[in-house]
């Protein structure tokens, strides 16, 4: 088998790439592009406009009927932003270098998305008898906020589709789960006053100090808990990954915030610790700080969650895909993905399973391997291949 991919998916990782899709700006230009592409190969497509971002949209593409079930490919097209990382080619414009595909988002996911754009002429001159349904979301890279419609489309198909499939990358490994995620901003309100009386005022960081060392403690207790062996670390953790406050050593602070996360594997619950924590500022904390000052507070402003996704190794959708990629090799993995989504909130059996190295993502010269992308597309053309009639 060859090691370079098609000219086909070359051109489509080509063109992905020359679209800046950073979370923080419009994807609507490449999700034009991608409909067009696939409407003019016969797809049933649907956009599906964010609702409170007007540039931004996801894609439902359909290949074959829509009444029997069938495969979801699922991708996000934002990217994690290049500012402040030394680049030594053009972030935004493809290059190939020893067999090496460089620009952002090549692995984390422009790679998989050129794929699947790549082979979509061969899928279109397949007669199909289950339908391939593309599932290209935004937002992703900021706490999966952007596939809900997606999963509604999931949802709402006459005939459950066989599986899902999130082509996040594991080097074509099949990812069986993931650790689900909630993350929560924290506005610590004290009052104001100078050093020197420090004990008539309360001292913001103080009590953000003590939830902090609160949400630590969970963290060592779950450390010694439940514990699932195919994640490294093998347990749930809690992390604290922003904080700030004060303006100068004499004065006492009145504000101070922070952000922390909870990321759990299944035997664990990240809405009943963030609760716990939540608990303890209500219980504990905020009486005292009142004691001072009625006006004290603290609010906590959810950021970002994410189920985790949890397939039985002896799952149907596992054995098929044993087949389909030629791998035996079953992993779970630390980071998240959209999956979850799917898994729970539309109830389809979910792999992770994607060309490159999650190594590569969100890293200055992000790369993939052309050999990853060749890979890749014969495990689509036996995928598209078991579809047909």
């Amino acid at each position: 088998m060859t090691s370079r991919p098609s000219a086909r998916t070359v051109a489509a990782l080509r063109t992905l790439i020359g679209f800046d899709t950073t979370s923080t700006l419009s994807n609507l230009a490449l999700i034009d592009w991608a409909e067009r592409e696939f409407t003019s190969l016969g797809a049933q497509c649907t956009r599906l406009p964010a609702p409170h971002q007007p540039g931004k949209a996801a894609l439902w593409a359909t290949f074959g009927p829509r009444d029997v079930s069938g495969w979801v490919l699922s991708g996000h097209t934002d990217t994690v932003p290049t500012e402040g990382q030394d680049w030594t080619v053009p972030p935004h414009q493809l290059t190939e270098k020893a067999g090496r595909f460089y620009g952002r988002g090549c692995c984390d996911m422009k790679g998989f998305l050129a794929c699947c754009i790549g082979m979509a002429p061969e899928l279109a001159r397949l007669p199909l008898e289950r339908p391939v349904h593309f599932a290209f979301s935004y937002d992703e890279e900021l706490g999966c906020t952007g596939a809900d419609d997606l999963v509604a489309c999931a949802r709402e198909l006459s005939a459950p589709p066989i599986g899902c499939i999130v082509g996040e990358p594991t080097l074509l490994h099949l990812c069986i789960g993931h650790k689900a995620k909630q993350a929560v901003a924290v506005s610590v309100t004290g009052t104001p006053g100078h050093s020197a009386r420090a004990p008539e005022f309360v001292n913001a960081i103080e009590y953000g100090a003590r939830l902090i060392v609160y949400i630590q403690d969970i963290g060592r207790k779950l450390a010694r808990q439940a514990q699932d062996p195919m994640y490294d670390p093998p347990h749930s953790t809690a992390h604290v990954g922003v904080a700030a406050g004060g303006t100068q050593l004499n004065m006492v602070p009145e504000h101070f915030g922070f952000e922390f996360e909870f990321r759990t594997i299944a035997q664990d619950d990240p809405a009943a610790l963030v609760a716990d924590v939540r608990r303890y500022a209500e219980e504990t904390l905020i009486p005292q700080m009142r004691a001072v000052d009625a006006a004290a507070n603290i609010v906590f402003t959810p950021i970002a969650a994410f189920p985790g996704v949890e397939t039985p190794i002896d799952a149907p959708i596992v054995q098929a895909m044993t087949r389909l990629v030629g791998n035996h090799e079953v992993i779970k993995v630390a980071f998240g993905t959209e999956g979850g989504l799917f898994q729970q909130g539309a109830g389809i059996p979910t792999i992770i399973c994607g060309p490159g190295s999650i190594a590569q993502a969100h890293v200055p010269d992000e790369f993939i391997e052309g050999s990853q992308l060749a890979l890749y597309e014969a495990f689509l053309a036996r995928l598209f291949d078991s579809c047909r009639s």
